[in-house]
């Protein structure tokens, strides 16, 4: 079965940091996308950012200098490190692969069941 599986979430002091993992398994290729969400309680599910071909990432602008994302040499393990955690942080990360789309943009069809990370 083709699956994407998160880990390294967990509780940490604000200021804290946290190194998140998805790695795709059961894909016969490399995804030429990949990229993280999260979703905090009572909000609706927010992009942080993506990382396309393993070379050109983009993050969104409030999270910019604190998280940053990652792929290893095989392509198929994402990785988003995150520094100088706030509360704001808390929510459940999920990963997601897919293709990429004509203007570069991200097509997901593979999503992972989330890592839960609570900053206090």
């Amino acid at each position: 079965d083709v699956q994407l599986v998160e880990s390294g979430g967990g509780s940490v002091q604000a200021g804290g940091s946290l190194r998140l993992s998805c790695t795709a398994s059961g894909l016969t290729y490399i995804p030429g996308c990949m990229g993280w969400s999260r979703q905090a309680p009572g909000k609706e599910r927010e992009a942080i950012g993506t990382d396309i071909n393993g070379g050109r990432t983009s993050i969104r602008d409030s999270v910019k200098g604190r998280f940053t994302i990652s792929r290893d040499g095989s392509k198929k393990t994402l990785y988003l490190q995150m520094d100088n955690l706030e509360p704001e942080d808390t929510a459940a990360y999920h990963c997601a692969a897919g293709r990429v789309l004509s203007g570069g943009m991200c097509g997901f069809n593979i999503w992972g069941q989330g890592t839960q990370v609570t900053v206090s």
